[in-house]
């Protein structure tokens, strides 16, 4: 999880249940060190500890201890903190699953930008899964046939066209040769001319 979900009672309830989390941590958050644990220098990990919350209301919340592993990106040199109540993982397993939370972060920014789901019809798990693979398929059905009919526009140009289009009786090629002959013959501004002086 990222920073802005660093609720330690929440996060306590995760641990009663047998869960474990891997969350950022915040640099107001006081932290008291217990033990460092060695670390191998060569994979990124700068450094390995038991702490504990040094601040009386997170502590409340949160009494047991908890596992900072620090990491250096070698892509961007930012420097990353981790709070995780995993002990058993090594430090490395534990900054590789906060990265692949960042790509399903990124997955879900592609759905919001590409498969055009406005609204949910329903609000159960079935129905949210149901629409977002109907998307999905509907997405991927679509590049197979732009790749089939060599079309060269991009794949959200090939889209917008075909919401156009939907309701047209015509061949999906047709839709398409028009549109590049239209390009080819026609030089003129896009925009209109209202005086012709």
């Amino acid at each position: 999880m990222d920073r802005g979900y660093l609720d330690f009672e929440r996060l306590y309830r995760f641990a009663v249940e047998s869960a474990f989390f891997v969350l950022r941590n915040k640099s107001n958050v006081v932290l008291r060190r217990r033990y460092s644990h060695p670390v191998e220098r060569g994979t990124g990990i700068t450094s390995d500890q038991t702490v504990l919350l040094d601040s009386k209301r997170s502590a409340s919340h949160y009494p047991d201890p908890l596992r900072r592993v620090c990491y250096r990106d070698a892509e961007t040199g930012q420097r990353l903190e981790f709070l995780t109540n995993n002990f058993a993982l090594p430090a490395l397993t534990i900054a590789s699953i906060y990265k692949s939370r960042w790509k399903v972060e990124l997955f879900f920014k592609w759905i919001k930008q590409h498969l055009r789901i406005k609204a949910f019809y329903g609000i159960s798990d079935n129905a949210v899964k149901s629409q977002i693979w109907i998307a999905v398929s509907v997405y991927v059905l679509v590049a197979i046939v732009r790749k089939r009919l060599a079309i060269p526009m991009s794949l959200y140009s090939f889209l917008q066209v075909l919401s156009f289009t939907l309701f047209e009786k015509m061949p999906v090629l047709q839709a398409f040769e028009d549109i590049n002959s239209e390009e080819d013959t026609t030089n003129a501004p896009k925009q209109v001319i209202l005086f012709d002086f």
